[in-house]
């Protein structure tokens, strides 16, 4: 119990918690934008049930963690490639994520493209998006708690790190929903950012010590982030060219006689 309190514990729960903040961040994102399509009045429910049961499938895989390390058992081999169980669900979840995100930006453009046709809003039910935020949950939630075993063995730091950042997550969903439904290329960035992370778990799942190896993960968060400060700057300049230009008061001439 006294190794809870070491210097090692907190800077592994520091480190953990910033690491559940990032993959949270991907978990509002496409729950942001699944939200989205529900009627005004469901959104902020969908938002907290999603990002609940996102902490509910990380805590249960964590405490199955003896299941976990099961999946890493090889299975199979095709085309002399190992591949285990969480490869597998690896694979299956970026393939999905890469689907439905390229769908939803097909979607959006050809709504743009063809807005004289009449588009029915809300049209999904809560059900079905709290079914593929499942799917989504247990990818991003597997990915965390292996790499969280890895990092600390006191499965109460983990858990205490994986509540912090869903007490972060709830307090910034709502305001990441509607800033990214207000600018629309904010939201195409974020379905991109989606299916890059997508392409990232397909990598992971097919060849993991490669990725591993190749640290690919911080060089795609580094391109998120840096897409994320070009756009915001491309927003400010944007706002401030759509500004109505303010004069400066001047001093009256004196009249002619």
């Amino acid at each position: 119990m006294s190794d809870l309190f070491t210097v090692q514990s907190l800077v592994a729960l520091l480190t953990l918690t910033a690491l559940e903040i990032v993959l949270g961040i991907d978990n509002v994102i496409f729950i942001a934008i699944l939200s989205g399509k529900l009627p005004k009045e469901q959104q902020p429910k969908a938002r907290q049930m999603g990002i609940g049961l996102a902490v509910i499938s990380r805590i249960l895989l964590l405490l199955g963690i003896s299941v976990i390390i099961g999946l890493t058992t090889p299975l199979f081999a095709p085309f002399g490639n190992e591949l285990s169980g969480r490869d597998i669900i690896l694979l299956l979840g970026g393939l999905f994520l890469i689907g439905k995100s390229t769908y939803e930006i097909h979607e959006k453009l050809d709504v743009e493209d063809h807005s004289q046709h009449t588009v029915s809003t809300g049209v999904a039910t809560l059900g079905a998006v709290l079914t593929q935020v499942i799917l989504v949950d247990v990818v991003f939630s597997l990915d965390s708690v292996i790499t969280a075993v890895g990092i600390t063995e006191h499965t109460s730091i983990i858990i205490v790190a994986i509540l912090v950042s869903a007490a972060i997550m709830v307090f910034f969903a709502n305001s990441i929903a509607d800033f990214i439904e207000k600018h629309p290329s904010l939201k195409i960035l974020a379905l991109s950012f989606l299916i890059l992370i997508g392409s990232i778990l397909v990598v992971e799942g097919w060849a993991h010590e490669q990725a591993e190896e190749l640290h690919l993960k911080n060089y795609v968060y580094f391109a998120m982030a840096f897409s994320v400060v070009v756009d915001m700057l491309q927003l400010r300049l944007k706002a401030k060219e759509q500004a109505p230009v303010q004069l400066h008061n001047q001093p009256k001439l004196p009249e002619s006689s």
